[in-house]
């Protein structure tokens, strides 16, 4: 059908089926708006959108629902453009390399002080081992990202599958920078929005579980090298990256992720072979937001793969909740708080992030990227429709397990 240009007559005369209007602006040539009008729904805010949507859509006008000065507003803007579809293809190829490129890392983490370290050994562990690494880490991405894929079907929001993101080994120690799906079209109002952003996390917490807790009852308590021995492990592996050398990093804590060790060990780990001066809990708060005092000569647990993807599961549903710009948790602070007030918080965020970089400098990244990318929001059409009251309970959920899978210090350097 082609364009069919409204005249100022027909838009007030749709507007006026769902809205009292009190006043009007009409737009011009440097204004980005057909019409602007103020006053007050007559229908509830949800049906009044859909409504005047389908009205306008012969049009190709789109209805923007909005509070300006605390005064309802409907904003006319041209264009309801439907984008073309996605070829499978692309995310059929990217799943296949990615699952190669995991695999191949799975292998690689799977390899024993004793195991031969000629190519055709290596190879043979890299098939007969890596799946486990590779099944857990695919599972844990794909329920993340097919939560907000189901998630926006279910809200007619175009979507795309899933884009797998290979990266290999030993560029990464996961294989990959884990997963993406494409919102296609922005969706009507704020309750969609939540649902889409949140279902992604939750998908991936209730595979990621599960996996971490298996992983870690597979994992066995050993214990860790003293000081002068680790510090002369980090020399070594300074001249020979290649080195048969003791363990010179570890991976960082959450409080899940302690406390899922407890569940499963029976003690919080790292242990460390005393806590000096410090009490228990001053030990333990430093030691998980500063990765110091180093645990040296204590004892901790040496991850299986599939410890090891769930901790990466735990860790990349931190990230993406992160509360910033087109991050999962950037929706979720922007659907509870409001443009205006999330984007207040943004200093915070850069700031937070920019003193945890003290301890672990890859924090560095992600201020760039947050300060750089991080400030537009996915805003919704219809910004007028209130969050009903059990996706307020879910909105404060997510950021309680923000607090309980943010990892502060990702990796600590035992040196």
């Amino acid at each position: 059908m082609d364009d069919i240009s409204p005249s100022p007559e027909l838009l007030d005369s749709a507007v006026r089926r769902v809205f009292r209007i009190e006043d009007i602006t009409l737009g011009n040539s440097r204004q980005e708006f057909l019409a602007r009008y103020h006053g007050q729904l007559m229908l509830d805010s949800e049906i009044a959108y859909d409504q005047l949507s389908a009205a306008l859509q012969p049009y190709q006008v789109t209805p923007l629902f909005r509070m300006e000065e605390g005064r309802q507003t409907i904003i006319l803007v041209q264009g309801n453009p439907k984008p073309k579809p996605s070829n499978p293809k692309t995310n059929l190829v990217m799943f296949i390399l990615t699952l190669i490129s995991v695999w191949v890392t799975g292998g690689f983490l799977a390899i024993g002080e004793n195991d031969p370290m000629d190519f055709i050994s290596i190879l043979t562990i890299i098939l007969t081992r890596g799946w486990q690494f590779a099944i857990s880490m695919i599972a844990i991405l794909g329920a993340h990202e097919m939560g907000h894929y189901w998630m926006g079907r279910h809200h007619k929001v175009d979507v795309t599958l899933p884009y797998f993101i290979p990266l290999p080994y030993p560029i990464s120690p996961f294989g990959t920078m884990g997963a993406f799906i494409n919102m296609r079209e922005i969706p009507r109002n704020r309750k969609m929005l939540l649902d889409i952003g949140i279902a992604g996390p939750l998908a991936g917490l209730i595979v990621a579980i599960p996996i971490l807790l298996l992983g870690i009852y597979l994992s066995p308590v050993q214990p860790l090298p003293g000081e002068a021995e680790t510090r002369a492990c980090v020399q070594e592996l300074k001249l020979d990256p290649n080195a048969d050398c003791t363990l010179s990093s570890l991976e960082g804590n959450s409080i899940l992720y302690l406390a899922a060790k407890y569940l499963i060990k029976g003690e919080l780990l790292p242990a460390p072979a005393d806590y000096g001066n410090h009490s228990n809990l001053e030990y333990w708060i430093a030691y998980l937001f500063t990765g110091h005092p180093l645990p040296f000569g204590g004892r901790d647990i040496l991850l299986h793969p599939v410890a090891w993807a769930g901790w990466v599961g735990l860790l990349v549903t931190a990230l993406n909740l992160i509360p910033a710009g087109q991050l999962d948790g950037g929706h979720l602070l922007f659907v509870l708080l409001g443009s205006r007030r999330s984007r207040k918080l943004l200093p915070v965020v850069l700031i937070g992030l920019a003193v945890l970089s003290l301890f672990w400098t890859g924090w560095l990244l992600w201020v760039a990227l947050i300060f750089f990318l991080g400030r537009a929001h996915a805003e919704p059409l219809d910004q007028i429709t209130p969050l009903d009251t059990r996706r307020k309970l879910l909105a404060v959920l997510l950021l309680v397990i923000f607090i309980l899978v943010f990892v502060p210090v990702p990796m600590i350097a035992l040196q």
